[in-house]
């Protein structure tokens, strides 16, 4: 058994051309789901990089590990206490243990623990690499390192090795050399100038006026792909075009990845999982290069799966909602492993492989088994948002909004408005009060199945805020009035979150899980 795992950072599904979209951004992805399957529904539970890889390592939901945030608290899985073995729970029951009870050799090439000093991410690997660069190499160095893992041990059998590249992720960054491969091609139509016009004037980080933050960072400077601000449809291009060209860096790098597979002769006996930590908003919600919110276009990840002599049917797709870990727990599975019991990922192999609708090609409907009723979706790093995410809806619940002035409940029909333009929060109550119940039943069973019996993300909220909108708030406020935004700087001076010292800079009632 030999799997491999290409971990492609802020990798958003819809700028695949596998997942539809019209630009050539990823034609060896897109040949790795002609012959494998591709999932379409596939969300990281918890968001952005740190949740949603310690969710992924761990099986569980940020809020039964604790682990929701960048910095401050709740960052870290919460201590075991008592209940910590010789062991930790990492290392016997982590992503990687079913692996290793397989006899399996693990090795990961990846910066991303030193990067979050998320160090037990790495638990259960028997070789971790790091090029200590901290997340600003590119592909071609991780997969020369990659190449030269399979050269010497790639013949052995039993192995799985994670390759982690970051190129998608800001700041926009591929190599001069690279050029320019989509100079001149069209932008999504939804983006108009109208559109950016009206960004122009929201605030928050990340905003039409402040691309790098809350403001300026002249650091940014160095790498010309990256626009600081979109102050013009020139800027929205360079974004697009400076996302789209580190996709298709990152797809090329994977290309040169599986041609060593190809040259050692172990194509037919390698499975490849093509996947990510989360995506990008590129415009929706008026936020630009970050992923700061548990929306459709933050949560939603891309799954390519290909796996000879599975017997799962080349071609297919999967539409059913699933969480990353569920993905991972199916993979354990027909690895022929045994899926950990405190995990919250819950296989469906036996519908990709035994006869059910995915494997007879059918397009997998949300009414059949293969995928979840509903999903819950939260995001601690910037805003403290939690949603839910079912039928054809996203409901966004925000406890703290990162000065991007969103109401307390947002509604989308993400299939009709999948770039999240249009709240029906007031045109369908009946969902929005659904989504809610969903979500304060989801809360109270997660927090009786952890171990310490505090939802972080009220920990976030009390502890001084999500670590990346813990500013200097006075500060941001005259900068919202000197840049044509001063109401908004009015909106926010009264209102109530915690301050960056710990101190109240306003107070917040009571647990976000309590509120329905």
């Amino acid at each position: 058994m030999r799997l491999i795992y290409v971990d492609i950072d802020t990798l958003r599904p819809d700028h695949l051309g596998c997942y539809g979209y019209r630009r050539p951004t990823s034609p060896v992805i897109d040949s790795l789901a002609a012959r494998g399957v591709r999932f379409t529904g596939v969300h990281a539970s918890d968001t952005p990089c740190l949740p949603s890889r310690t969710a992924l390592s761990t099986g569980q939901f940020g809020i039964r590990s604790g682990a929701v945030n960048h910095g401050g608290p709740a960052t870290d899985p919460e201590p075991e206490g008592a209940r910590r073995g010789f062991r930790t729970q990492a290392a016997t029951h982590g992503w990687m243990a079913p692996l290793r009870d397989l006899g399996m050799w693990t090795a990961s090439i990846s910066t991303f623990a030193e990067r979050h000093s998320a160090y037990h991410f790495d638990a259960g690997f028997n070789e971790c690499m790091n090029l200590g660069t901290r997340g600003l190499e590119t592909a071609d160095q991780v997969v020369t390192m990659a190449q030269d893992w399979l050269t010497r041990r790639g013949a052995h059998d039993d192995w799985f090795l994670h390759v982690h590249l970051w190129d998608p992720h800001t700041p926009y960054r591929t190599p001069a050399s690279f050029g320019d491969p989509f100079d001149g091609q069209p932008l999504p139509d939804w983006l108009t100038e109208d559109v950016r016009a009206a960004h122009w004037l929201l605030p928050g980080p990340h905003s039409a006026q402040e691309l790098a933050g809350f403001g300026p960072r002249d650091v940014w400077d160095r790498w010309p792909r990256q626009p600081l601000q979109a102050a013009s449809m020139d800027d929205v291009r360079r974004i697009y075009d400076g996302y789209d060209t580190g996709v298709r860096y990152a797809d090329d790098q994977v290309g040169r990845l599986l041609g060593t597979l190809d040259d050692l002769g172990l194509t037919e006996e390698t499975a490849v999982l093509v996947s990510s930590d989360h995506g990008e908003n590129l415009g929706e919600l008026g936020i630009y290069c970050d992923h700061q919110t548990a929306d459709e276009v933050t949560t939603r990840v891309p799954a390519v799966l290909a796996w000879p002599g599975a017997d799962l049917v080349p071609g297919t797709v999967d539409t059913g909602l699933h969480y990353q870990f569920d993905v991972w727990a199916t993979l354990v599975d027909l690895a022929g492993g045994d899926v950990p019991g405190r995990w919250d990922g819950r296989s469906f192999a036996d519908h990709l492989r035994g006869g059910g609708p995915a494997a007879r090609n059918d397009t997998v409907g949300r009414d059949e088994t293969t995928g979840r009723d509903h999903l819950v979706l939260s995001h601690g790093a910037w805003t403290a948002q939690r949603s839910v995410r079912f039928d054809r809806w996203l409901c966004i619940r925000t406890y703290h909004d990162a000065f991007h002035g969103f109401p307390d409940v947002l509604l989308f029909d993400v299939e009709a408005d999948p770039y999240e333009q249009h709240d029906r929060a007031a045109e369908r109550p009946e969902a929005v009060e659904h989504a809610l119940a969903v979500l304060a039943d989801w809360s109270s069973d997660a927090l009786a199945r952890s171990h310490h019996g505090t939802d972080p993300l009220w920990s976030v909220l009390t502890g001084g805020g999500p670590w990346h909108s813990r500013i200097d708030v006075a500060w941001y406020l005259d900068r919202l009035r000197a840049t044509g935004r001063g109401d908004w700087a009015e909106r926010f001076a009264g209102r109530g979150w915690p301050g960056p010292d710990g101190s109240r800079y306003a107070s917040c009632d009571g647990p976000p899980v309590l509120e329905a």
